[in-house]
């Protein structure tokens, strides 16, 4: 099977924060890939922009170290990195004050699309939108690409918001989480809304619970005092998990449109309950026996931030009324695995009797590492002897599905770039989508912080707090094994 490649328009795509870790480690690796895709046209252009006073020739060669420490591919012809490079400048900009800022302008080619990568933190947004105003930069086809933390709490999120609408309009802003852009997440939508085997049984008739999981087996590295502040609430739950629990809850939209997507989105978020403290397990790893401990790893021996959190998540509309959502995400854990699984209800009468045990089906998407799909069904045990009964998966691994083709599957960053440049937002959140996420969050976090909440410790490479496997088993559930 063989992907079709749609190359996009003409384009200048300028990434603020060039010479950064995002910059090298995702998005130039990124647009590599898609270059030796045969996606870009001829005249497209990267520009870098940043404080480094760099020529064009060394940051070349920054790109080209980033390149072949951090790219993936094995199907580029020996050569197209250097033709790749030809298509690189770089300018020295000054994101608070004017120096570069002209350069960049003359650099700008008209009738393309002109594209700007804010890979920068926050604080720089309204900066960055003002001046490219003002030196003439954007136009009514221009984009801007902002990635998060999009905000600490609805407040901060809607400033942010007021300022980029000062300058852009929101069909121009494309607010980046490039877990909406991994192969299996739109393979949920294609599962959902283009097959009648699912779409009929996605509702609280016939589902019992879902579960939503990102296990990391990694600590908090170099963010430290980034995720000291924000904790695994305001950095997984608020915009990861949230967007993957839309995308299983929503409604079937009217068609697949921008708005029309972020819209049914959007309902679920305004319709999610409040959450209690007894809903809530917060986690944070190390024992205080020495070994990995979170605290000497954000330098702060007092620290009452979550490296872990489960919470039991309830939604008030028809469809899902009487179905729970659980939800976990957690650094250093004993296995590196992100899925949401589907548990359906059991059979309401089982024909083969008490001895045939209890079986139920299971959708399982997995979204790293190996992406694909599984459904659990129950069959005969093979053999004789009776009546038997055990569980199988259905098993669609994208790897084996696709064949060799399915190893150069875009990224979500590869294909999140080219949906900036071909102005679609599908996949992009709304700023009122983002308003409405920390509006659900901010109380409960100030609930906690209100009650002086501490989070328990958990021991590093287990399956997290052993208070969070008591959240299911009150409701005579219990969590999937975390395995990669």
């Amino acid at each position: 099977m063989v992907s079709r490649v749609i190359p996009v328009d003409a384009f200048d795509l300028v990434v603020f924060g060039g010479t950064g870790d995002l910059a090298k480690r995702k998005i130039l690796p990124a647009l590599f890939r898609r270059f030796c895709s045969g996606q870009m046209e001829e005249n497209s252009r990267i520009i870098g922009a940043a404080r480094s006073d760099l020529g064009r020739d060394e940051y070349r060669q920054l790109v080209a170290e980033a390149i072949n420490d951090y790219n993936t591919t094995t199907k580029c012809e020996l050569g197209t990195l250097e033709a790749f490079l030809e298509r690189i400048d770089y300018v020295h900009v000054d994101a608070r004050g004017d120096e570069g800022w002209q350069e960049l302008a003359d650099l700008m080619q008209p009738g393309k699309v002109r594209a700007f990568y804010f890979s920068v933190g926050p604080g720089l947004f309204g900066d960055l939108a003002e001046r490219l105003h003002r030196h003439g930069m954007a136009d009514s086809d221009s984009r801007i690409v902002v990635e998060k933390p999009f905000g600490r709490d609805q407040e901060t999120a809607k400033a942010l918001n007021d300022v980029l609408a000062q300058h852009f309009y929101e069909s121009q802003i494309y607010r980046i989480d490039h877990y909406l852009g991994k192969e299996t997440v739109q393979n949920l939508m294609a599962v959902r809304f283009g097959n009648m085997l699912f779409e009929p049984l996605w509702n609280s008739q016939y589902v019992d619970h879902i579960q939503i999981t990102v296990a990391e087996t990694v600590g908090v590295g170099g963010r430290g005092e980034y995720y000291d502040r924000s904790g695994a609430m305001r950095d997984m739950v608020q915009n990861h998990l949230m967007q993957l629990l839309c995308l299983i809850a929503m409604e079937p939209p009217a068609k697949f449109d921008p708005d029309a997507v972020r819209d049914e989105k959007l309902k679920v978020i305004r319709a999610l309950n409040p959450v209690d403290a007894e809903d809530i397990v917060r986690g944070q790893y190390g024992t205080g026996r020495g070994g990995d401990d979170y605290r000497e790893d954000v330098e702060n021996p007092r620290s009452t931030s979550e490296s872990f959190i489960a919470m039991r998540v309830g939604i008030s509309n028809w469809r899902w009324a009487a179905t729970p959502f659980y939800l976990r995400t957690g650094k250093k854990l004993k296995a590196r695995a992100s899925e949401i699984a589907v548990i359906f209800k059991e059979t309401p009468h089982s024909i083969f009797g008490p001895e045939a045990g209890r079986h139920r089906n299971i959708l399982t998407i997995r979204l790293q590492p190996n992406e694909g799909m599984d459904l659990d069904v129950t069959i005969k045990e093979p053999g004789p002897g009776g009546m038997r009964l055990i569980d199988v998966p259905l098993d669609m691994t994208f790897a084996d599905a696709l064949g060799p083709e399915g190893e150069d599957v875009p990224d979500a960053y590869e294909r999140l770039i080219m949906d900036v440049i071909r102005g679609n937002q599908t996949l992009f959140m709304r700023g009122d989508e983002v308003e409405a996420a920390w509006a659900w969050t901010d109380p409960i976090i100030a609930a906690w912080e209100d009650r002086g909440d501490k989070p328990v410790r958990y021991e590093p490479g287990s399956s997290g707090p052993e208070d969070a496997l008591a959240l299911l088993h009150r409701d005579g559930r219990r969590w999937r094994e975390i395995r990669a």
